[in-house]
């Protein structure tokens, strides 16, 4: 954990000219690096920097080769994360009453998409006027995420935001949409947002672990009755990513729009 938060610093401290390298534009771009320092909103804005990344198995691994050192560890860092969320996920199958390996065959995850979603937080001189990242939920399955020890993350309960400590080496898991859909509304995603903060710069690595990009993701027919009929819509993982694209980042406003009762 620690080396790949450490090579994110790195990769943060190039130069402007040197990250513009890797400035993907569109959606499905392997690599995009940006920032979303935008003071033309007119409420708030978004104080960070970003670096995205898409891993698929069934392709070459693209990944910025600057700064030295950091292309082998995020790798192999993404590697042990898609071990960890099959284990969750045989797990999460079981507690559904389905076969260990449902969700890894329903999802074809042996071409899973993996997104690399590293944030840069700096200090903002007027946090209350600025957000790190609005209220939203996770579009993939199970994201984990890990922080710099920097406090910033809030996830929504019962109406509120609550803060989430920042615990040194450990995992925040997301239940994310594709899994809701999934277990038919059995599992939620979770809605979650960014603060910022005038005093410290926070970084977060989240890895977002989803199915392949055209499989057909849709509730489990051993999950529906006539009680429970689907709650969702079918729709491919890379359907669902161009959605999310064009519908504005607001808690669970793309599922609901795959929603089979609105």
């Amino acid at each position: 954990m620690e080396a790949v938060i450490e090579g994110l610093r790195g990769f943060f401290d190039l130069t402007e000219e040197e990250k513009r390298e890797f400035e993907g534009k569109n959606l499905l771009d392997p690599i995009r690096c940006g920032t979303s320092f935008n003071t033309s909103l007119e409420k708030v804005f978004f104080w960070r920097d970003f670096l995205k990344i898409l891993l698929n198995p069934d392709h070459e691994f693209q990944f910025p080769y600057k700064p030295a050192g950091f292309r082998e560890v995020s790798l192999d860092y993404c590697k042990r994360i898609r071990e960890v969320a099959r284990e969750l996920l045989k797990a999460i199958s079981m507690s559904l009453g389905l076969e260990p390996c449902y969700i890894e065959k329903a999802t074809n995850l042996e071409s899973d998409l993996q997104v690399f979603a590293a944030n840069l937080y700096p200090p903002c001189p007027q946090p209350e006027l600025a957000m790190g990242l609005p209220p939203h939920s996770d579009h993939g399955l199970l994201t984990l995420l890990v922080q710099n020890g920097i406090g910033g993350l809030q996830t929504q309960h019962n109406g509120n935001w609550v803060n989430v400590n920042a615990i040194p080496n450990s995992f925040l898991v997301n239940t994310a949409d594709q899994l809701e859909i999934l277990s038919n509304g059995k599992y939620k995603s979770n809605v979650h947002r960014a603060v910022v903060n005038s005093k410290a710069t926070r970084m977060s690595l989240g890895i977002a672990n989803g199915p392949s990009l055209e499989t057909m993701i849709k509730p489990a027919p051993e999950l529906e009755s006539k009680e429970q009929p689907a709650a969702y819509i079918g729709m491919t993982y890379k359907g669902y990513l161009e959605l999310q694209q064009v519908n504005q980042l607001d808690g669970k406003s793309c599922l609901d729009r795959v929603r089979a009762f609105n």
